[in-house]
């Protein structure tokens, strides 16, 4: 037996909406369209949804206990759009896409495993762009995914490819990227590429063009997979003949350092010997894409094959600064950029960020000291037109939840269309610039009432042991810096389904990106406050009205009882205007 809100404080905030006790079919209908904002339902549609709650025979009706009912169902008054409402026929350069960063960790960048799941979790959130590390295996006849440089077990490349088959398009149906950090010698880059054929089939997007001018829309690649990486290089005659004059010496020079063919100079991972910092910190300051594999360099075989199956073409000239990276050329691209990378270049260049962004793909990813796969404020990638934002999904805290939330966004598909301001034509605006403040475009009132389910989910005696909890809810806004703000209701003592009805207003200035963060918490005196829930949410696809959010784990699932339904709930009241 669920322990649901008392109609008592219901009382007071719906009698207008009742005649002698009850609701009938046009008195819903009419709250609906009135009040829940609900424009497209009919009256027919009315009377259908009351019958499925009132279970009654004949004419339906609904009482106070119904009502309430009916507002915690989250398939009629979920707080946001649930359906892929976006136009879909853009190019894929004009979506953020939902991102992933070594996909196949499973705990830290250092020491943790390497395995399939982290892969499958992902994919089945939702995330579209996936991100594999390849090297050759202990043999140096196959290939490996695992982190290069460090600790972390290895799994095998073909493991990782069925597994993205296997559960590509559970969620979603529109494409996934795989993106490949790449340091395999030819041969091996042959055998990847046999690999990836015959893994994914017919699935798998092979350009008719060699380089592409503009990439495909999302809607033209549903259930394709896409393969981006760098291109192995072509060598000239004169690199041909010079390196088969290095190899006949079995030493290559290369920029003053010698660099010999067995594999501890080639810069593969040694189990053994300490990891050092320095090197796995220039790695992931963007040698993933400005550097050739080691065993690659004197071998003058290129295969066609791999180059063939590039969909979309990564990397940055070795040698060039990051603003002539970002320059638009004939044939589009990706680039990736640190989260430093983008702040120095953003911070000077922000035009010229978002102009790449019009036509061409950019990835940011996590800092390389980011050893326990933390992660970072999307905001200035997202403000900059950065398409994939690359998080470690095996992570926690806020900067997850908040992606997860913005992925929400469209029917969760993990394609968001950018807005705007973000597109070509348009006159960029700088978000960040203290001293142009922007005005304020929404007015967003959320007024959290009530919740329920925590009893069930958690036991009674989960959060103190001799009362009942002290439950708060943490509100807030994520997004530029004008927009962010946390605020909270008052703590109800000893409760197990607090009554808060506690409004909050918000000022936005770039709601396109904002997200709503709901968080709710135990009060301890004395120790650290005990994690309760939480969900965030896109401001632009938010619904006026008397709306219900579930809440998730720190993972960012959705918190279930055993028969799959949905266990903590909460209800709000809110209010959209604009300015």
């Amino acid at each position: 037996m669920v322990l649901t809100p008392s109609s008592d404080n219901f009382k007071t905030l719906f009698q207008s909406h009742f005649t002698h006790g009850t609701m009938d079919p046009v008195e819903l209908h009419k709250f609906l369209v009135e009040v829940q904002n609900e424009h497209n339902v009919s009256e027919a549609q009315a009377k259908a949804m009351m019958q499925e709650f009132s279970k009654t025979s004949g004419i339906p009706s609904f009482n106070l206990q119904n009502f309430i009912d009916f507002l915690f169902d989250t398939k009629y008054n979920f707080a946001i759009n649930t359906q892929i409402h976006h136009d879909m026929t853009s190019t894929m350069s004009h979506y953020f896409i939902f991102t992933g960063h070594n996909s196949y960790l499973t705990g830290n960048q250092l020491s943790s495993s390497s395995s399939e799941k982290p892969i499958v979790e992902a994919l089945r959130r939702g995330v579209r762009v996936v991100e594999l590390d390849l090297w050759p295996n202990s043999n140096e006849d196959d290939v490996s995914v695992f982190h290069g440089k460090t600790l972390t077990s290895s799994v095998s490349f073909e493991t990782c490819l069925l597994a993205i088959k296997e559960n590509a398009f559970l969620k979603s149906d529109f494409p996934v990227i795989v993106t490949l950090e790449d340091h395999l010698p030819p041969k091996l880059q042959e055998k990847a590429a046999k690999t990836i054929c015959e893994t994914f089939g017919e699935i798998l997007y092979k350009p008719k063009e060699k380089d592409l001018k503009e990439f495909p829309s999302p809607q033209e690649l549903k259930r394709r997979i896409l393969i981006s990486t760098k291109p192995p290089k072509i060598p000239d005659d004169d690199t041909i003949k010079k390196t088969k004059e290095m190899i006949a010496t079995n030493e290559i020079q290369d920029g003053g350092s010698f660099v010999r063919k067995d594999i501890s100079s080639a810069g593969y991972p040694i189990k053994d010997i300490g990891v050092s910092t320095e090197a796995f910190v220039n790695k992931d300051e963007g040698s993933d894409e400005d550097s050739d594999p080691p065993e690659s360099r004197p071998d003058t075989h290129v295969s066609t094959d791999y180059r063939r199956l590039i969909s979309i073409r990564a990397g940055k000239p070795k040698g060039v600064s990051l603003v002539d990276a970002l320059k638009v050329a004939a044939q589009v691209k990706r680039v990736s950029l640190s989260e430093p990378q983008l702040k120095s270049v953003a911070e000077s260049n922000s035009t010229e960020v978002v102009k790449f962004t019009h036509s061409n793909f950019l990835r940011v990813y996590p800092y390389g000291l980011r050893f326990d796969s933390s992660n970072y404020d999307p905001m200035l990638a997202w403000a900059h037109g950065a398409q994939m934002v690359a998080l470690n999904m095996q992570g926690y805290g806020k900067y997850l939840w908040i992606v997860q939330g913005f992925f929400r966004g469209n029917g969760g598909c993990g394609y968001v269309r950018k807005p705007p301001f973000l597109q070509p034509g348009s006159t960029y605006v700088n978000m960040f610039d203290p001293e142009n403040p922007l005005p304020v475009k929404l007015r967003l009132k959320v007024r959290i009432l009530t919740g329920y389910g925590w009893l069930e989910f958690y036991g009674k005696r989960s959060f103190d042991t001799l009362s009942d909890p002290d439950f708060y809810t943490r509100v807030g806004i994520a997004g530029v810096d004008a927009d962010k703000i946390m605020k909270r209701t008052k703590t109800k003592k000893n409760k197990w389904i607090p009554w808060w009805d506690e409004e909050f207003e918000f000022e936005l200035r770039v709601p396109e990106l904002a997200v709503l963060r709901l968080e709710v918490y135990e009060e301890d005196q004395g120790a650290r406050d005990d994690f309760a829930g939480q969900i965030c949410l896109p401001v632009s696809e938010l619904k006026s009205g008397y709306k219900v959010v579930h809440l998730c784990n720190g993972k960012g699932d959705v918190m279930e009882l055993a028969d799959g339904k949905e266990a903590i709930k909460l209800l709000l009241k809110i209010q959209i205007s604009a300015c």
